[in-house]
């Protein structure tokens, strides 16, 4: 049996996505063992990323994504996207925003999690009261 991948909360990863459905593995899982293009980070992309990623040549138009899909993409996109708007290229929209339950821990390698943490989508929390209503 396969370990459990983590993700970069060093929790066991979720499952991101399965329409459209994504992962190296097509399982909605961005889990990368034996992945050798690390579709690691669990993204949601933005027309102004697909048009930057296109550009350099990863055109993600023919598996049928589009700006607001959920997508596993690789580290390396991810952070070159990063960098092209730290240097003032793209917007900060041109850098999709990480599920981080969702992205795996190998992503770490080239990304710190507080490099992603302003670019993390928010997760609704459970009501503490466990009334599920959150009517008073």
């Amino acid at each position: 049996m396969a370990p459990i991948a983590l993700n970069v909360l060093k929790q066991p990863i979720e499952l991101f996505s399965q329409q459209p459905m994504t992962g190296f593995f097509r399982d909605g899982y961005c889990r990368t063992a034996g992945d050798p293009s690390n579709l690691a980070v669990a993204a949601i992309v933005t027309d102004e990323f697909l048009d930057f990623s296109a550009s350099r040549g990863y055109d993600l138009s023919p598996f049928g994504v589009r700006g607001g899909c959920k997508w596993c993409i690789s580290t390396a996109r991810w952070l070159q996207a990063y960098e092209a708007y730290r240097r003032g290229k793209i917007s900060n929209l041109g850098v999709p925003r990480v599920d981080l339950e969702a992205t795996e821990c190998s992503a770490l390698k080239l990304v710190s999690v507080e490099t992603f943490r302003p670019f993390a989508v928010k997760h609704e929390q459970p009501n503490a009261g466990g009334s599920g209503s959150g009517a008073a």
